[in-house]
């Protein structure tokens, strides 16, 4: 039952629109998804309560430092992935949440101030790492590209990443009207009328593609390890 958070120290990085479009993607092939909405903008909470109830989706809107392990704990009996939305900071709920984790997405645009707080995550991960004396697997996620943006500028930038060291997940987020409506409208990629939105078909392609690449990383048989509870005892001096 893999635990997949994403982060990002600053705000409006495509981060909540990364990580419902994985969620409603997975739950639409039939796994069951638990989110945890640790933002406090509650932005997915806000689509549940338009959306109401969604097949193989939980969101859980409360959630703390003090209550996110209880969550996962009880999360996992019944889900097959668990997706953690946090805050755009740096602070003790995201340290917390990533010491929990089993892979953490760092979404990013193509702009400096979104490499800069993505940069702090990542400073974040090998602090735990180094105290904690163990790996915590996470990928850069592209968000927001544009037609603009061409294939080289891409494999340039996933490069420069490669070149740090640090793996960039090889489907970016495309910019698409039908991302922005989901949260506008509510439902999935599945429930929208497609004469009213926009290369719908291509948004579905998108998001199965992004998801698979995923789930490749992450396959539901993912067995928990001890580490991140041992490391959850040290997040409050590397927050």
């Amino acid at each position: 039952m893999p635990v997949i958070s994403f982060a990002n120290a600053k705000g409006g990085a495509g981060k909540t629109t990364a990580a419902l479009l994985l969620a409603t993607e997975l739950a639409h092939q039939g796994y069951r998804v638990a989110i945890l909405d640790a933002d406090p903008q509650r932005w997915i909470t806000q689509w549940h309560e338009i959306s109401g109830p969604q097949r193989n989706i939980e969101v859980i809107s409360e959630v703390t430092v003090a209550s996110v392990q209880g969550h996962i704990r009880e999360l996992s009996r019944s889900n097959d992935y668990i997706i953690m939305d946090l805050a755009g900071a740096r602070d003790a709920m995201v340290t917390t949440a990533i010491g929990l984790s089993d892979h953490v997405m760092i979404p990013v645009q193509g702009c400096a101030m979104d490499a800069k707080g993505g940069a702090q995550i990542l400073d974040l991960i090998k602090l735990m790492e180094d105290a904690g004396n163990l790996v915590i697997p996470h990928s850069v996620v592209l968000t927001r590209v544009t037609s603009m943006v061409t294939t080289r500028a891409l494999l340039t930038i996933k490069g420069l990443l490669a070149a740090r060291g640090v793996n960039v997940i090889n489907t970016p987020i495309a910019e698409r009207s039908a991302y922005r409506e989901i949260f506008d409208c509510g439902g999935t990629l599945y429930s929208m009328d497609t004469a009213k939105i926009s290369n719908l078909d291509k948004a579905q392609d998108n998001a199965k593609a992004f998801a698979t690449e995923v789930m490749r990383l992450l396959p539901v048989k993912v067995i928990r390890s001890s580490e991140p509870r041992r490391l959850f005892r040290l997040v409050r001096s590397a927050a």
